[in-house]
């Protein structure tokens, strides 16, 4: 794999040591091949970025199918859902050959296209490493790594680690579960298996699903599962006999509005509700409704399991029988009107974290939808006098042309709904023909209206026939209230924003000059937090004696004051440059500016001039990256330029002028600290790893193989991509590209 040398052993204090410890400890946790791998996303090292993450386990016909999965397009889930280990794929490869086999952010493009964009993952590798306990091959984990050409021994070993002890984690669920497999079928954990038709004790035995089986093993109760993405539910046999019901089919559990008694079931949605708005384990006491109107009491034990974004995707757990105790006084219970208190409250504080639009709507999916036991929710906001949907990508995730199908469906009645401004429940009627599917079964369609103007209309359906009592109409309309408030502050966000991106945005360069002899590419990536805006700029010169001026900075914070002030900047330094003043005395006046502005912000900058004709740099750095120089023999190294304070911090303070030279065929990146700086890594070690990927991409990319502009953008979108691939951007992002062609005549 191209590894050179000796590699230092990781200190035991490290971030990067600590995290992989942590994360080994939790990995020894799971009951799942899904929470396997989103303990390895949400702890192992952060250079580990997770989209098009996947682990894959061998089936009971020998072959390799996908389990699950993290940041996979459809596309991909299509194509490489089964893979067979006789082939030349990389988890083919890797489970053959015993041994890590990695495939180059070049490979990753070329070999595996996205057939959705052109590009593949871009400046990411993809590692596959085989999963084998004692000779015994168990599958294969294949996770994307942020900036790799070569993987240092020090993160293989992290990688090899993490898989060996997801490997004896997962033999380990497979050798308990096979105890309880049908005629003695083995098949690889979370892959849904033949049933046997009759268990043990001669019930039917429900759906032989490993996690289950687990769960009953452990407990002897009846054990669920659900899966919040989908709506799929599963029961073992053991939960529906403690339901007194026969089981079904599939193992769907039935719906919880007919299963849970009436007085008791606002109290378990409030306390569902709870559960998905903080994740972790629950546990509610209710009582059931069995057939022929018996009650039995039970206790639901389970958790709320988060994705590596913190949103609830599945729920687990175990029923158990309550035995025959009396019910508590009901000054020690919730009466039915305090539940649904209880559960408006608790919906109302997930809406009130949210600052978009979209997390509004993610709110309504991950905590309401589940907790009103809904199938699904579209949301149609009212724009220019039009009801619009949101976009069903949002809340829709893989159903989401159900949900544009079903939104096209309801349209006019959400459009009836909102113009008498009046919610509209069905009735359950025996002569109701079901002609298309995705006609729901009950739905209610809530308009949403707040200081008095109209918001949107939102269709909430449900899988079962149910009857809307006058409580639940209440409760309905309640909803509806909070959640118009929720979505008109969130539109105001999402306007202010957009104004404040758009002026941002409006002060850099709408394209970069065309220079003889230079080609260049820029990007920008405003921050995920906070105004989501910031102050960084770029600009590229064309100055008076032919030179080429190179401009990137960065304001202090990420509000409105730093957008402004960068503008400030920019067109101050603009007008020095073009006075004719070298990289050192612009800087030095832009500095002063600065301390004469009316702000305590300060600012990093980074100035230099290109003489195309010989390749001469003149360069002064303020506190900011040092450039690096992308050589024609394919090495990425730092200009070492001496530096000086950030701007305005000392403005009577000169800044030290250095002179390099730019050979033809070599490229610059001037960038802002943003593109390389990470919570949870060393600034050092995060700008090693971005050396290592631009020297990857000039082996096998540069602009001697496809063009100097072609490559230029790009290398510019292989940087932006692996920056947006993180879980969130603190700080924005500007980046600056410079190639030089050839001399000038």
């Amino acid at each position: 794999m191209g590894y050179q040398g000796p590699v230092p052993l990781e200190p035991a204090g490290s971030p990067t040591a600590r995290s992989a410890m942590r994360c080994v400890r939790l990995l020894l946790g799971c009951t799942s091949a899904a929470e396997l791998l989103g303990t390895v996303l949400a702890e192992g090292p952060s250079w580990i970025t997770g989209e098009g993450s996947a682990l894959y386990l061998l089936d009971s016909a020998g072959m390799l199918r996908l389990t699950a999965s993290h940041g996979l397009p459809d596309w991909a889930h299509e194509r490489y859902s089964v893979v067979d280990p006789a082939g030349e794929l990389p988890a083919a490869m890797a489970l053959r050959l015993r041994r890590p086999y990695l495939l180059s952010p070049e490979h990753t493009s070329v070999d595996y296209p996205n057939r959705n964009t052109g590009m593949g993952t871009g400046m990411v590798a993809v590692i596959t490493l085989p999963m084998v306990v004692d000779e015994r091959p168990i599958g294969v984990l294949a996770l994307a790594l942020a900036h790799r050409g070569t993987v240092p021994r020090r993160d293989l070993d992290v990688l090899e680690t993490l898989a060996e002890a997801c490997a004896h984690r997962l033999a380990h669920l497979l050798d308990h579960a096979d105890a309880h497999l049908p005629y003695g079928t083995r098949a690889p954990y979370g892959v849904r298996l033949p049933e046997d038709p009759r268990a043990a004790d001669g019930r039917p035995a429900g759906l032989a699903h490993p996690l289950l089986s687990l769960a009953v093993r452990a407990a002897g109760h009846g054990a669920f599962e659900r899966d919040l993405v989908t709506g799929e539910s599963y029961w073992d046999a053991e939960a529906f006999r403690l339901a007194g019901r026969p089981p079904a089919p599939d193992g769907a559990a039935p719906e919880l509005d007919r299963l849970v008694h009436p007085e008791d079931l606002p109290d378990v949605q409030a306390a569902l509700a709870e559960a998905l708005a903080a994740g972790g384990r629950y546990r509610i006491g209710y009582r059931v409704l069995r057939p022929g109107g018996k009650v039995a009491r039970v206790e639901e034990s389970g958790e709320v399991m988060l994705d590596v974004h913190g949103r609830p995707v599945r729920i687990a757990g175990l029923l158990a029988e309550a035995g025959h105790r009396e019910p508590p006084p009901a000054e020690g219970r919730n009466s039915p009107a305090a539940a649904r208190t209880a559960l408006l409250l608790t919906l109302t504080r997930a809406l009130s974290r949210a600052v978009t639009v979209r997390d509004v709507t993610t709110a309504v999916t991950d905590v309401a939808r589940p907790a009103l036991g809904a199938a699904g929710i579209v949301l149609d906001l009212v724009d220019e006098g039009r009801l619009l949907p949101v976009s069903h990508t949002v809340y829709g995730g893989p159903r989401r042309t159900e949900l544009t199908r079903l939104a096209d469906l309801s349209e006019s009645v959400m459009q009836r709904s909102l113009a008498r401004s009046a919610p509209l429940f069905s009735e359950p009627t025996a002569a109701r023909t079901r002609r298309d599917p995705l006609t729901p079964a009950a739905w209610a369609v809530l308009p949403l209206v707040a200081s008095g103007q109209q918001v949107g209309s939102c269709l909430i359906t449900f899988a079962a026939e149910r009857v809307f009592s006058r409580e639940d109409r209440t409760l309905y309309s309640a909803f509806a209230g909070i959640l118009a408030q929720s979505l008109e502050r969130a539109r105001l966000y999402d306007t202010h924003h957009h104004r404040a991106s758009e002026l941002q945005r409006a002060m850099l360069p709408r394209t970069l000059p065309r220079l003889a002899g230079i080609a260049s590419a820029a990007r920008y990536l405003p921050s995920t937090e906070g105004m989501q805006i910031g102050g960084d700029w770029y600009d590229l010169l064309r100055l008076p004696d032919g030179r080429i001026g190179l401009v990137i900075g960065d304001v202090q914070g990420h509000n409105a004051e730093a957008t402004a002030v960068m503008g400030q900047l920019r067109s101050g330094l603009r007008a020095y440059a073009t006075d004719g003043h070298d990289p050192a005395a612009t800087l030095t006046r832009t500095s002063r500016l600065l301390a004469e502005l009316d702000t305590e912000l300060f600012a990093t900058c980074l100035y230099l001039t290109l003489d195309p004709a010989d390749g001469v740099l003149t360069a002064a750095r303020a506190g900011h990256p040092a450039p690096v120089r992308i050589t024609a023999d394919a090495a990425a190294v730092e200009l070492e330029l001496p530096g000086g304070p950030p701007l305005g911090v000392a403005p009577e303070r000169p800044y030290p002028l250095a002179v390099e030279r730019l050979a033809v065929g070599e490229t610059l990146l001037a960038y802002t600290d943003g593109l390389v700086e990470d919570r949870e890594e060393d600034y050092d070690e995060s700008v090693q790893r971005m050396l290592g990927g631009l020297e990857l991409w000039a082996r096998q990319t540069g602009p001697g193989r496809i063009g100097p502009a072609p490559a230029l953008e790009r290398l510019a979108d292989l940087l932006t991509l692996n920056v947006t691939e993180r879980r969130s951007r603190p700080d924005d992002v500007a980046l600056l590209l410079l190639h030089r062609t050839a001399p000038l005549p």
